[in-house]
């Protein structure tokens, strides 16, 4: 935390490229390759001048200035405009390092913003999935996150939470006097319970929040010939599957993404579904029938004088059934495939905008844990076990929500290390 710390903030091969330094001499070690001299420049302003290796010059630059603690990272920090040639870019880094900065590791300039509290641990977590983000829906997941959501209501649970713990904590303070009950053991149990209920819906929401992110997985499933490959082709409006008479073509599952409306679909064509002796023909249909588990749609498939195939739908999966090559839908010619769309959408999972949405798969293992504690909790009123017991269970759940925001607990460095690893350097 003690380096000045630079790195490319932008991807190469652009006509402009952004150097950005964070630390406490970003402003001393840009003076010396600026033609100005920043280092009593105010805050929150930009100077034009050159880029210089002794008395050549590299390159004209904007330069914005940031100080502590209002920057990204929470330290003096500064952003140099240049040209986008890699030879520029290049050279103005090693210049930078010849006169005291560190090349940054990735994610490693948010990591200091959450060390320094500019944002909490999941608010960091969402700037990769801000990064990331391929269509509205994922957007709009991560931009939640950023804005404090899930910190939001994380917060308030723990603050419920220390008013339960603080309660039993009391009560062992007094523990020599017997007649003293500082918690009501019924509202103890009532709040538990709704606090319970809460933990419980916010993990729930996972399976929403994966699906939105990463894409609503749809099955394409049904007999062979019916017309699958036919209708993934015409809805990715490209030939991505083998299209032919025979029977057994496709043998194994065919995936590709398309947005509808800002939500992104992940379309999974399968191998027909028959009777066969095939063995590497029924590899692709076991595989088909692996994919209809998992999806999230199922698009089940016929044709007139064909059944639709004996598949089990689960109680959260949307069952779209298509009868192809009739007056209503022929996917050949992309007949019915607006009213198909429309069924899609109408399938995703509906979300209030004030809504809290986990999309995180390591916030969801903390939710988890957590509700296996409280349950504990619940368990330990219920069985009337004393303060002392409940209470370690308790301090165990507020420690499992902690490590979604890194709230009230220093983070073992693995665990950081393991989440800013996946960052791009220069965020």
């Amino acid at each position: 935390m003690n380096d000045t710390i630079c790195a490319l903030a932008t991807a190469l091969g652009g006509a402009l490229g952004i150097i950005r330094i964070s630390g406490p001499q970003s402003f001393e070690i840009l003076s010396r390759v600026f033609s100005k001299d920043i280092s009593n420049a105010q805050p929150n302003t930009i100077h034009y001048g050159h880029i210089k290796n002794g008395s050549e010059i590299l390159d004209e630059c904007m330069v914005s200035i940031f100080r502590a603690p209002h920057s990204y990272t929470g330290e003096d920090s500064v952003e140099i405009s240049c040209h986008g040639s890699r030879y520029i870019l290049n050279k103005v880094l090693e210049l930078l390092v010849q006169h005291g900065c560190r090349m940054a590791g990735p994610g490693e300039f948010t990591m200091r913003a959450y060390l320094n509290g500019k944002m909490d641990l999941s608010q960091a977590e969402a700037v990769a999935d801000l990064i990331a983000s391929t269509s509205k829906a994922s957007h709009h997941l991560a931009m939640s996150q950023l804005k404090g959501g899930v910190s939001s209501e994380l917060s308030r649970l723990r603050g419920q939470l220390l008013k339960l713990t603080s309660l039993l904590e009391l009560e062992l303070d007094f523990s020599d006097h017997e007649d003293l009950e500082f918690a009501d053991r019924s509202e103890l149990l009532s709040l538990a319970q709704h606090i319970d209920a809460h933990i419980t819906h916010l993990a729930k929401t996972f399976e929403t929040g994966q699906a939105l992110k990463d894409g609503i997985p749809v099955a394409i499933v049904g007999a062979p010939n019916v017309g699958k490959s036919t209708l993934l082709n015409a809805l990715l409006n490209e030939e991505r599957a083998i299209v032919s008479d025979i029977q057994g073509t496709t043998r194994d599952t065919i995936e590709d993404t398309i947005q509808i409306e800002g939500i992104t679909f992940r379309f999974i064509d399968t191998a027909g579904i028959r009777h066969t002796s095939d063995t590497i023909e029924q590899m692709g249909i076991d595989r088909s029938m692996e994919a209809a588990q998992k999806a999230k749609v199922i698009l089940m498939m016929t044709e007139p004088g064909v059944p639709y195939p004996d598949i089990p739908v689960r109680e959260n999966q949307t069952l779209i059934r298509i009868e192809n090559k009739t007056e209503a839908f022929q996917a050949k010619y992309g007949i019915g495939l607006d009213t198909l769309r429309q069924q899609l959408l109408d399938a995703v999972p509906q979300t209030a905008d004030s809504e809290v949405i986990i999309s995180n798969a390591r916030h969801y293992q903390a939710l988890i844990k957590a509700n296996e504690s409280l349950s504990r909790v619940i368990n330990g009123l219920h069985q009337q076990l004393s303060g002392d017991l409940i209470s370690e269970d308790l301090r165990q759940v507020l420690s499992e929500l902690a490590e979604i925001t890194g709230e009230g607990q220093i983070t073992p460095n693995e665990v950081l290390n393991n989440i800013f690893q996946h960052f791009c350097v220069g965020k």
